[in-house]
This record gives structure tokens, sequence and C-alpha cells, in this order.
């Protein structure tokens, strides 16, 4: 698991999607300790082969890009985390589940990070890993140093009027049964880890991470957006994204509950929870240990 030199609630309230960078690379010091950590990371919880690099940002980048509806926001980014991705049952929400990591190590160092999922498979970020025939890579990073270190201080706080605007905790958390909401006075110790999950990022703003807790789980589930994942598939022919997503949640809530001294691990379980609707689908579950 990474180190982290600040609280790990301080640097998921912090960090923000950085569109605008200082075009000076980043110091050779940052870049150090972003491989020497990016070098640990080399299977998902589960045990699924991923590699990662710290790349700099090219001339041709812009044309594996150009098609992102965000990347003409992003303006002189001086590199790019990239990762290779090798096949598994749950290799998505262990790919975003490790990039997300990164992305809270990078924030740890005060460097700015957005989040780009589109196909790379064949793209000339593929080529500079060496991306084999049985891997994948499904999301890229932009990373550099903030052109702006006001836009750096208003991240907290642009955070903290997003978490205004999300999903409330009612509709997110459930007590043994969907429907029953879970409150955070009856969540007790895990309520700083559901919130972290709350305030994480998602593709489109979807926040499509359910959680259900029974006696010594929650479990985490996809709420889809009906028609969602077909559109993205079929007009700009990305990964999963929401299964990404999944990943930057259980990350958020695992470095919160170790930060807190709660143990527990992954697991895939018989939850036996009816469903309310068939867009909903489970994914994971925490599971608490002494």
């Amino acid at each position: 698991m990474p180190t982290y030199t600040q609280p790990i609630t301080e640097l998921i309230q912090q960090r923000f999607s950085c569109r605008k960078y200082n075009k000076e690379p980043i110091p050779v010091e940052m870049q150090e300790k972003l491989r020497s950590m990016m070098a640990e990371l080399s299977t998902g919880p589960f045990g699924t082969p991923m590699r990662f690099d710290l790349i700099t940002a090219e001339n041709q980048d812009g044309k594996a890009l150009r098609g992102l509806g965000t990347y003409g926001f992003i303006q002189g980014a001086s590199g790019f985390v990239v990762g290779a991705l090798g096949a598994g049952q749950l290799n998505l929400e262990e790919y975003g589940y490790r990039m997300e990591q990164i992305v809270l190590a990078a924030t740890n160092l005060g460097l700015g990070t957005c989040w780009l999922g589109g196909t790379f498979t064949k793209s000339a970020f593929a080529r500079r890993i060496v991306l084999q025939d049985d891997e994948r890579m499904p999301a890229i990073l932009a990373i550099g140093l903030i052109d702006d270190e006001v836009q750096s201080r208003k991240g907290a706080i642009r955070q903290y009027v997003a978490g205004q605007r999300r999903i409330p905790w009612k509709e997110l958390f459930f007590d043994r049964v969907w429907g029953t909401a879970l409150s955070p006075e009856d969540a007790g110790e895990y309520s700083r880890s559901l919130e972290m999950v709350r305030l994480g990022p998602s593709a489109s703003n979807k926040q499509p991470w359910r959680i259900v807790r029974t006696d010594g789980f929650f479990h985490f589930f996809i709420q889809r957006t009906k028609g969602y994942r077909n559109l993205m598939t079929r007009l700009v022919q990305i990964d999963d994204m929401q299964r990404l997503d999944m990943g930057i949640a259980m990350c958020h809530f695992e470095l919160t509950a170790c930060e807190l001294g709660l143990n527990g691990k992954w697991g895939i379980v018989d939850h036996g929870l009816d469903l309310p609707n068939d867009l909903i689908e489970y994914s994971v579950s925490w599971i608490l240990t002494d």
C-alpha cells in the first residue's frame, strides 16, 4: 500500500481535475518518487497484472487525445501517466484502484492531474509503454505542475461545493437492505470512508457507486445509467468507465479505513441481497477482519 505524507482524507478533498498546467517539466525528484511508487504497483488487489509509467508529453500526443471531449480544455501538461492492464474478472476496477492511488500520490507532491478515459490501446501512448497483445490501456492521466497556485488553493473549495451537489447519503448508502438509508451516525467508524467514496471523481459525474452494509460486510454495487454504457461504447469506443469509477471508490474507501486503523480486505461473496432493479450490478465487498 502506498504511503502518503498528508492525511488521505485531506488529499482526496484537495485533489481536483486540473486542466491548465505550467509547461515546465516535473522536477526530477518528483518524477523519481512517482516512478518508484509505480514500480511497486505490479498487480491489483485481486492479482491482475498491470504496470504504469510516467512519460514526457510529445507533440504527437495531441492526435491520440483529440477525440476526447475534455482534451480541448487540457493545456500545458508536461507528462502523462500511462498503464498496461492484463486480463482479470475485475481488471478495470483494479486499474481504477491503482491509478487513483497514483493520483493521490501526485496530489501529495503538489502536482495536478486529470483522468482521461478513451481508446488508447492502439495509440502513441501504447507504443511508448510497449503494450502487448494481451494488454489494454483503458485510461491515462494528464499530469504536471499546476499553472496557477491560486487554482490549487481553490481545489478544496471546489471539491466542497461539488460535494454539496453530489448524490446525498440516503441515496448511496444502505443498511442491510435496499431502501433503508445508512446515516453517517449509524455508519459509525466507517462514516469517513463512505464520505470519501461520495466525494470521489467519476466519469460524466454519474456517481455510480452504491453500498449496502450487512453484518461484517460493505457490499459495493454499480448503479448503471440507462443506456450510458452502450452509448459511450458505440460513440467513442471507450472502456467501461463506470467500472473504473468503482475502482476509485474502492481506493478511497480502503485508504481512509487504513488511515483510521480499520481492518478489512476485498473479496467476492454471495451477498444474498434482493436488487431493486436490473440496472444494479454487484461489484465487490469489503470484508471486515479483526
